[in-house]
C-alpha cells in the first residue's frame, strides 16, 4: 500500500527543511499563510511510535521552521498540532506535525486555541 508521505520525500524541490529524521513542506491545504508540516522520514503512524532521536529531530525542525516563518511572515503566535488516530482527525496514517502560524488580524477570538477542534468546547 502506498503512503503519500513516504512517496513525497523524493520530491526534494518542495522540501523547505530537513534533517536526518524529518523533512518539512508547506501544507497543501493551509489553515493560515505559512502552515508547515514536519514529517517523519520513516513510516511511523503517530507521535507515540517515535523514538527519542525522532522526537529531538522534530523539535529541532519546529524551531528552525518557526524562525523561517518569523522572518517571512511575522506571525503573532503559533499552534503546534499532531492528530493521532482517526477519531483525532488523522487522515494520513504517517506521523506529521502541523506548525501553524497565527495572525492577529485572523484571530477574532482565539481564546481556547486548539480546543477549537471541538467548537462547542472552545469557550470556557
Amino acid at each position: 500500500m502506498s503512503c503519500i508521505f513516504c512517496d513525497f520525500k523524493e520530491k526534494t524541490e518542495q522540501i523547505i527543511y530537513e534533517n536526518e529524521k524529518v523533512f518539512c513542506i508547506y501544507d497543501n491545504y493551509p489553515v493560515t499563510r505559512g502552515h508547515i508540516l514536519i514529517i517523519s522520514k520513516k513510516h511511523k503512524v503517530d507521535y507515540f511510535a517515535l523514538d527519542k532521536q525522532e522526537l529531538v529531530a522534530i523539535d529541532e525542525a519546529i524551531r528552525i521552521c518557526k524562525s523561517k516563518l518569523d522572518d517571512l511572515f511575522h506571525p503573532s503566535g503559533y499552534n503546534i498540532g499532531i492528530n493521532n488516530g482517526r477519531s483525532a482527525g488523522q487522515t494520513i496514517m504517517h506521523l506529521h506535525v502541523h506548525l501553524i502560524p497565527r495572525y492577529d488580524d485572523l484571530a477574532i477570538d482565539p481564546k481556547g486555541g486548539v480546543r477549537g477542534a471541538i467548537p462547542e468546547r472552545q469557550k470556557y
